[in-house]
């Protein structure tokens, strides 16, 4: 490793909000300079729907690939565009606290999900919430929409159309919650995509510099490194790719980690639900990470025995 840390992430204004925050932490623990490299990806240059490129992993297979060769020490991902197959070579070397895992729309004119006129447009480029959208509010007309936050909100703006909806947590690292004031949409009636909100710094497996080792450990977070692992190994027990049309929520209360799940079918037509809980024999790493692996895999038994692989595509490649 050299000299300074080189922290791998996309170019994008979102990509590089997040990881120069990372970054600055990292700096901080390691003692270290730390250089941002920027990787571009297949998904940030392409402007076919997600689904068509095969999954969100298309904004991570680049960054791995640089990582790989050594042009950088370590990436930073959004945790829900990250596969869950693991990838030889690569390891998850820590993942921060959670910021806010629900979606916001964002309307124009004050609208919120039940106001908005009948027809109206409403843009996203996620299977999930397409299904989420036509389940409310099947009279709405939802668009594929491709690109950074600022170019989606732009096209509200712009008239082209009437809402889209986002990523609270993108919105928050951009400053741009209090600009459009959006609605929230409640993770209990409204779940949002396994790992959202949350941040995986991947690393080279093996041995790594001491002072690197001291940096992640000082940014990791138990509780939220738990959780996201149980709703990622609901998609990867599904076997579903990361645009599969699922929404999953784990928490950690009252000493118990309870995870739900949500299967939707494409149109939205139909979900099933599944809940349940977890009790970790104790708040160490190795006990939270058993939870996690012991309640995903009863939540995920319950959809596969309530049908959900009969109306949901549950074999996308990400």
């Amino acid at each position: 490793m050299s000299a300074a840390i080189r922290v791998g992430t996309r170019g994008s204004a979102l990509a590089l909000a997040q990881t120069t925050q990372i970054a600055n932490r990292i700096a901080a623990a390691a003692g270290a300079e730390v250089e941002i490299v920027q990787v571009t990806t297949h998904g940030d240059t392409s402007a076919e729907p997600l689904s068509s490129l095969g999954g969100t992993g298309v904004f991570a297979s680049a960054l791995r690939e640089a990582l790989l060769a050594g042009d950088c020490d370590l990436v930073v991902h959004s945790f829900k565009d990250l596969p869950t197959a693991e990838y030889p070579g690569l390891a998850i070397g820590a993942t921060p606290k959670r910021a806010d895992a629900r979606d916001v729309l964002c309307a124009r004119d004050g609208f919120t999900l039940a106001t908005l006129p009948q027809g109206a447009r409403v843009g996203t480029g996620s299977p999930r919430r397409v299904a989420q959208l036509r389940s409310v509010r099947p009279d709405l007309e939802v668009v594929d929409l491709r690109g950074n936050v600022d170019t989606r909100l732009g096209r509200v703006v712009e008239g082209d159309l009437d809402a889209v909806v986002l990523a609270a947590a993108g919105l928050g690292r951009l400053g741009l919650l209090t600009t459009f004031e959006p609605e929230f949409l409640e993770l209990s009636a409204w779940p949002t995509a396994p790992g959202q909100g949350a941040l995986a710094i991947e690393v080279r497996s093996g041995r790594l510099e001491r002072t690197l080792v001291r940096a992640l450990d000082a940014i990791n977070h138990p509780t939220t490194q738990a959780t996201t692992m149980a709703e990622r190994l609901v998609l990867a027990r599904l076997e579903a790719g990361c645009a599969a049309p699922i929404g999953a929520m784990a928490a950690i209360d009252d000493g118990l980690l309870f995870l739900t799940a949500t299967v939707y079918s494409p149109d939205g037509a139909q979900s099933l639900v599944s809940s349940h809980a977890a009790t970790p024999e104790s708040f160490s790493i190795a006990h939270l990470v058993d939870a996690a692996q012991d309640v995903s895999e009863r939540v995920a038994r319950d959809l596969l025995s309530g049908g959900a692989a009969d109306f949901a595509p549950m074999k996308v490649t990400s």
